[in-house]
């Protein structure tokens, strides 16, 4: 090797260089060997709760284009109960069964009144500002991974099913029907955590 030579190795945002090729190779192994990939140890386990990401881990949701956590926020204030609103009212969205965030802002952008969407899409928590009003699946998903977070009763899901009815499911037993938009259903936002 020539005295100016250098040997580099590149890893993301690290880099070794050194005339000296086997101590380039040593350092990089112990790199690769120390290198976490995304530290599962540090997600909780579903049911409980996710310091400074707003709520309690509700499990990891495959809709969408790629997976992510549900996080829901608990304490008297993350659950109200109100209608879903604007009974007879035809809204061209808010129909997609597994993506609550894009429903909850197709009901929030109309000229309609959304109490339940409203009041998610409001939530605050940990400096978060990203809930929305979860799907009938991201609810069903919740429903079977952390029933216990949840009031026993009916919570509404952003997911309707005509001008006058949406989704609302059942918490006590999983049960998964419409309602009429005018009826009083418990409201829990939910939000995402993507890896």
């Amino acid at each position: 090797m020539q005295a100016n030579q250098l040997t580099t190795y590149t890893s993301g945002d690290l880099t070794i260089s050194s005339p000296d090729e086997a101590v380039v190779l040593r350092l990089a192994t112990l790199a690769i060997a120390a290198a976490p990939v995304v530290a599962a140890n540090s997600i909780p386990p579903v049911g409980e709760p996710w310091p400074g990401e707003g709520g309690v881990n509700g499990g990891l949701f495959q809709g969408g284009e790629r997976p992510y956590y549900l996080i829901i926020p608990t304490g008297a204030d993350a659950e109200v109960k109100m209608e879903f609103g604007s009974f007879g009212k035809e809204l061209d969205g808010a129909m997609s069964p597994h993506d609550g965030m894009t429903n909850t802002a197709d009901l929030v952008e109309t000229d309609n009144t959304y109490p339940a969407a409203q009041f998610c899409a409001k939530f605050e928590r940990d400096g978060y500002k990203d809930y929305y009003l979860m799907s009938r699946r991201e609810a069903s998903f919740l429903e079977g991974t952390v029933p216990q977070v949840f009031s026993g009763g009916t919570h509404w899901t952003s997911t309707q099913s005509s001008a006058n009815c949406a989704y609302g499911l059942d918490f006590e037993d999983g049960w998964l029907s419409y309602y009429d938009k005018v009826n009083e259903r418990l409201v829990r936002p939910v939000r995402r955590k993507y890896f």
